[in-house]
């Protein structure tokens, strides 16, 4: 790979095919792609639906899908996809077909990790809060060791992103878990035991809007590091205000996107943050008028935010530039950085050359 400022990880969402629970919740043959297809504008202006380019309405199960992507990625300075993964507790899973496939077949090359997303699965995404679909559980220490033997053949895959030796582990909520500092130490007491060199822990430290941050312990737990997630959302009092306004007359609400060099701000007071660039956002296709939208971003914008949030990482050791991408292919969210019919593939030339500089 070509000599670049930071090591790219874009976050991968598996939900493109079907599945007998997404059939059951929300009709046959039900995808990530129902929710992007059948997005409209909702406001004078807003830029909907969202369709894809070259890799087309693309089906996980193919392994021709996973290599065209696999190509693309790391044409463009993508090392490594962080797939998420789900791990309900009692063995409960779900969409781990297209990830069992990639560590069973040994392809496609791109490198990759896990980030568990220990989440309750609800219905808020169609309007329905309060129906729970799958609950998130944390039975105790024999289901982490249930869950970690689960991931221990990924973990040792060659392919696997490291950072010295370690194989890289992101922990999408961690201020849900009962006690994050015995998390961390079963952990890496586990690995040790299975003949790794430990691992390199992530914990996801969730700003959205910039009001404060989620969880602000991850260090104190013994996590490697935090990856600070915010969106690049312009919140003047101007910016509020008219977003009030909108949503007294039923819209979504809207923030210019921003480019401003102040919302890594927490990154450069803290090494142990790790910076994390947003393309876009607009999760209308998922939620409606209840969603929200980034107004205004560009190919161009997206690369002035990534070179921003790389010079983060200049000072840090080269193993630790780590970059995280909101996302490979969040398309009923508006993130992602896969070909799309408005603009191409400029959203990966994008990212390639903030990563050069």
């Amino acid at each position: 790979m070509e000599s670049l400022r930071a090591r790219a990880i874009a976050f991968y969402l598996p939900q493109f095919h079907p599945i007998p629970q997404n059939d059951a919740w929300w009709g046959p043959g039900f995808t990530e792609w129902t929710n992007t297809a059948r997005a409209r504008p909702l406001y004078r202006g807003h830029r909907q639906p969202h369709l894809p380019a070259d890799l087309g309405f693309y089906d996980l199960r193919l392994a021709e899908a996973r290599e065209a992507q696999s190509a693309l990625a790391l044409e463009h300075g993508v090392e490594a996809f962080c797939y998420w993964h789900y791990w309900f507790g009692r063995g409960t899973r779900i969409l781990e077909r297209p990830f069992a496939e990639v560590i069973a077949s040994g392809s496609p090359d791109v490198s990759f990790c896990l980030g568990w997303a220990n989440q309750t699965w609800t219905g808020i995404w169609h309007g329905a809060d309060d129906r729970i679909l799958l609950e998130q559980q944390y039975p105790g220490p024999e289901d982490d060791r249930a869950h970690f033997d689960a991931v221990l053949p990924a973990l040792r895959d060659s392919r696997y992103l490291r950072v010295d030796g370690r194989p890289v582990f992101y922990v999408f909520r961690p201020e849900e878990l009962p006690d994050p500092r015995a998390f961390v130490d079963r952990w890496q007491s586990m690995a040790r035991s299975a003949g790794l060199e430990g691992l390199y822990l992530v914990a996801e430290v969730s700003d959205l809007l910039g009001q404060g941050a989620r969880y602000v312990d991850h260090a104190d737990a013994g996590f490697d590091a935090g990856v600070y997630v915010r969106l690049p959302a312009s919140r003047t009092r101007g910016d509020v205000l008219r977003m009030r306004v909108r949503r007294k007359r039923g819209g979504p609400e809207v923030y210019p996107y921003s480019t401003d060099p102040d919302l890594w701000d927490a990154v450069r007071a803290d090494v142990t943050l790790q910076p994390s660039v947003y393309p876009n956002w607009d999760n209308t296709p998922r939620s409606g008028t209840r969603g929200l939208v980034l107004s205004g971003s560009s190919p161009e914008a997206f690369e002035r935010n990534v070179g921003t949030a790389v010079a983060t990482l200049a000072d840090r050791p080269e193993q630790e530039r780590l970059l995280w991408i909101k996302s490979w292919n969040e398309w009923a969210e508006g993130n992602y950085l896969e070909p799309d019919l408005e603009h191409g593939r400029a959203w990966l030339e994008a990212l390639q050359r903030g990563l050069r500089g």
